[in-house]
């Protein structure tokens, strides 16, 4: 057992806090619904980034490159200033989702370099201009653009010639739980000498306010530290060298600049208003509840300026920065290296490692504290005005009971700073390679009473909980069961247990508020694929009436089979979970017959003609119409697929003899799951919604290049679109689908993210996984053709492989050294400093693999990293 290995084992055991410290911190807390008190729930305006540095939040803090307790009462977090910006730079600037011409996008350039699993050592990189940050001009031109014109990000601005900007370091090593040694250097990538002032700065999240009666804690200079006293945690100490210069203020809102009314003396800005504006606007006193210190730093062209500080539950000693601390440091390092060799595999290349090894930084850094009582923020504070009257019905109204505060896997800390629960479920997957613990709290954690409604539904996020994300809670369950037992040698069955428990309740929940006419066929909303459809699937339709969907069938058909795999492993020692298995094994069924036989004709989900699963628009009178697009839609109900060994159905007598009761009874429903009566290889059987012609079907549209198959991936709509968009006229209009391989045109559900093109990680590491198990039952005699017209034949085995190689390739660089996922940018293929960078976006164009929409999405994109663990290159 290797140290990080050890203090994984010490923190899973609670026998030393471990986790208790770590990135916590978010990268933006302005624009959020919880901050929003505004009459029309318009949070992007309520609280922008004009006003971060003068209001004091009300339930999360944001920060660059910090850190807090797992409860956020400390903060730390780097600011800086480079003798020209005209604000501080204390936080990731971006544009909120009204201003720019896709939706809100983070306009840094930052980089989540390291981190192990119990943040025992952290490495983040900031690069920060020279320059005057190009702030107006970022947000005019992008207000300028239009829908159909690419981002202007910054690096178009030309903030970066010359390679005037310094990279910024930020790196942390516990000597123990609550002892954190932090260094901070700045290094000059210019040619000529530049000032740089860095302000590490510490402060408490404002929890005295709000007239709960909470005590006020203080910070005060102590010698060469500052003092800091919390009612939780009791006194602390940040260690500082040199002389920087003290700034001392209050984490209270700046009245007087926000709202022209009378404020207290020193206020959030104040640090703020004294390094730009020289104003007497810090206490001389040094006391209060945040505090900087000022240190300037002239560095010449090459140098570097570097800051140790240290965070203790100790007095500081004499010796706190001397010797020791870089010898902790450089153990530190040597242990996360150590701990991810036994992670990431040996015969990758150093590329690929670099990928793995960024990717999980990225996901452990993207850990948040997390806190909205939606009680109290419905009610308002004692000490604030009442919210405005339209909210009691408003957003969120109905999730009265949910109160969160825990610290939870975010999709991205500056565009998603809030949680969503299938994407959740995806980061779990790769969590699991190096934290189980962590992975199996976050997925129980969303169905615990204060998250899961009374009715059994997962919130999806913030801005709506009660919308419908697709059901992967049990497949992230399952996943990380198997995970961690193949990984550890055991499985948790306590784990496996609690979650399956809950799970019921959220299936019931589905089948009673989902299939709206009792047929086995499923709605759901847009579950999550946003713009994919030709209408807003959540909104009430043009046409009246409703949609069957493909995908909610389809998905619906996975949570049966995932439960099912989760119920037969829990009766493998508990006889009494056949019968739950069974009643799963059934429901399956019905669901497998009912989207191959619902209607006559066009009026089915499965086109007989066309080879492909399309949604039904059920219409008022009892017509039907078949929405005939090429998406991921009719993709996902191959999703629904599980073998099942004979080992365990010959262990388990009394299901495999419902089962074969079904099979030979139940021909009405067993008729389309043929492969159930014909034991596979191994002597498996199957369970699935496709034949094995129909799988052949869908492959060959799945697979073809001038649809599905781009060199990056499998697409989320068909490129037969681009030349032949779908339309579907209506009341007179006519309603379009076209294909877009980037950004979306639309405005459709918000429109901050499009589903008609690009490649996504969830989806296409779920075909994988589904075509996996289809050769595990085939086996290696089951040819397609691979692209589709190729003359190039592959078993399943290798299509998966295949598929998991093109997605592989958007992070490694290709025959020009260039990485896909940086769209051609020469920087990142030529200059040493920007070569080994990697980003994870939220999705990635159809055609090129540049990265595309949140530049920071880890979350899932972080499945690249399973993904090369298990596949390789």
């Amino acid at each position: 057992m290797n140290a990080e290995q050890q203090r994984l084992l010490e923190a899973g055991q609670r026998t030393a806090h471990w986790r208790r410290w770590g990135p916590y911190l978010s990268e933006r807390a302005w624009g959020t619904v919880r901050e929003d008190y505004s009459e029309h729930g318009t949070a992007w305006e309520h609280v922008p980034h004009d006003w971060a540095r003068s209001k004091a939040y009300r339930w999360n803090e944001d920060g660059l490159g910090g850190i807090c307790d797992r409860h956020q009462r400390i903060c730390f977090a780097l600011a800086l200033w480079n003798g020209r910006d005209p604000i501080l730079k204390e936080r990731i600037f971006g544009l909120t989702g009204n201003e720019g011409n896709h939706g809100e996008d983070a306009k840094e350039c930052y980089y989540y370099l390291d981190s192990t699993p119990t943040h025992s050592y952290m490495k983040f990189l900031y690069k920060y201009p020279q320059r005057e940050f190009p702030y107006a001009a970022l947000v005019a031109e992008n207000q300028r653009r239009g829908r159909g014109d690419r981002e202007y990000e910054l690096a178009d601005t030309g903030v970066f010639h010359e390679n005037r900007y310094f990279d910024v370091t930020v790196e942390y090593a516990k000597a123990s739980p609550d002892d954190i040694l932090i260094r901070i250097t700045a290094a000059n990538r210019g040619p000529d000498a530049a000032t740089i002032h860095l302000l590490p700065t510490v402060w408490f999240r404002n929890t005295w306010s709000w007239g709960h009666g909470s005590p006020k804690p203080a910070m005060w200079l102590a010698g060469h530290s500052i003092e800091i006293d919390e009612p939780k945690y009791g006194k602390r100490w940040l260690a500082f060298a040199e002389e920087p210069e003290p700034l001392f203020t209050e984490n209270e809102t700046n009245f007087r600049r926000l709202y022209g009314g009378d404020g207290g003396q020193f206020v959030k800005d104040g640090i703020h208003d004294r390094v730009i504006h020289n104003q007497d606007s810090v206490n001389p006193a040094n006391i209060g509840t945040k505090a900087a210190l000022w240190y300037r730093h002239e560095v010449p062209p090459g140098g570097e300026a570097t800051v140790l500080l240290r965070l203790s539950d100790q007095p500081p000693s004499s010796a706190a920065l001397g010797p020791e601390y870089a010898a902790i440091f450089d153990r530190r390092v040597r242990e996360a290296g150590e701990f991810y060799r036994t992670v990431i595999p040996a015969d990758l290349s150093a590329d690929a490692q670099n990928v793995m090894r960024q990717a999980f930084a990225g996901l452990l850094w993207s850990k948040q504290f997390y806190h909205y009582v939606v009680r109290d923020w419905l009610s308002g504070d004692p000490a604030g005005p009442p919210p405005p009257e339209p909210r009691r019905n408003g957003r969120n109204a109905e999730w009265n009971h949910l109160y969160n505060s825990d610290v939870i896997s975010m999709p991205d800390k500056w565009e998603y700073p809030w949680y969503a629960a299938w994407d959740l479920a995806f980061h779990c997957v790769p969590l699991a390679l190096v934290d189980p613990e962590f992975a199996k709290d976050q997925l129980l954690l969303m169905t615990r009473e204060w998250y899961m409604h009374p009715n059994g539904q997962l919130p999806a996020y913030e801005w709506a909980f009660g919308d419908v994300n697709p059901p992967v809670h049990a497949w992230a369950a399952w996943r990380v069961y198997k995970i961690e037992k193949k990984r550890c040698g055991k499985g948790d069955r306590a784990f496996l247990e609690r979650i399956f428990h809950k799970l019921l309740l959220n299936f019931t929940w589905w089948v009673n508020r989902k299939d709206t006419e009792g047929r086995n066929v499923f709605q759901g909303g847009f579950l999550g694929l946003d713009n994919i459809g030709v209408f807003d699937r959540s909104a009430p339709l043009p046409t009246g009436g409703h949609i069957e969907q493909a995908d909610g069938t389809g998905w619906m058909a996975m949570y049966c089979l995932n439960l099912l795999a989760i119920a037969l492993e829990l009766a493998s020692e508990d006889p009494t979970y056949e019968d739950v298995a069974s009643k799963f094994w059934e429901h399956f069924l019905y669901i497998a017959h009912a989207i191959n036989h619902l209607g006559e004709g066009d009026a089915a989900l499965w086109d007989e003609h066309d080879g492909f699963f399309y949604d039904l628009l059920h219409l008022p009178g009892g017509s039907h119409a078949s929405l005939k697009t090429r998406s991921m839609v009719g993709l996902i109900p191959l999703f629904a697929v599980e073998t099942l060994e004979p080992a365990l159905l010959e262990k388990l007598p009394g299901f495999r003899r419902r089962l074969d009761w079904f099979v030979h009874n139940r021909r009405d429903l067993t008729a389309n799951v043929a492969c159930m009566k014909s034991p596979g290889a191994g002597e498996r059987r199957l369970l699935s919604i496709v034949s094995a012609d129909q799988l052949r079907r869908v492959l060959r549209v799945m697979l073809d290049e001038s649809e599905f198959l781009s060199p990056f991936g499998v697409r989320a709509l068909s490129r037969v679109h681009k030349d032949q968009p779908y339309v579907f006229a209506v009341n007179g209009h006519q309603h379009t689908v076209a294909y877009e391989p980037a950004e979306s045109s639309t405005g459709l559900f918000g429109g901050n993210s499009n589903w008609r093109g690009p490649i996504w990680f969830p989806v296409n590491y779920l075909l994988i996984e589904s075509i996996q198990k289809f050769h595990h039952y085939f086996g290696p005699d089951f040819l397609v053709e691979c692209p589709t017209g190729s003359g190039v034949w592959m078993n399943l085995e290798q299509v998966a492989a295949e598929l998991s190689r093109r997605l592989s390739g958007i992070f490694l660089p290709d025959d020009s050294g260039a990485r896909p996922v940086h769209g051609g940018q020469p920087r990142y293929r030529d200059d040493p400093h920007w070569r080994d960078l990697v980003l994870f976006y939220e999705y990635f164009h159809g055609d090129d693999g540049s990265g595309v929409g949140a530049s920071h999405q880890t979350g899932w994109t972080g499945l690249v990293a399973k993904m090369l663990q298990q596949s390789g290159e």
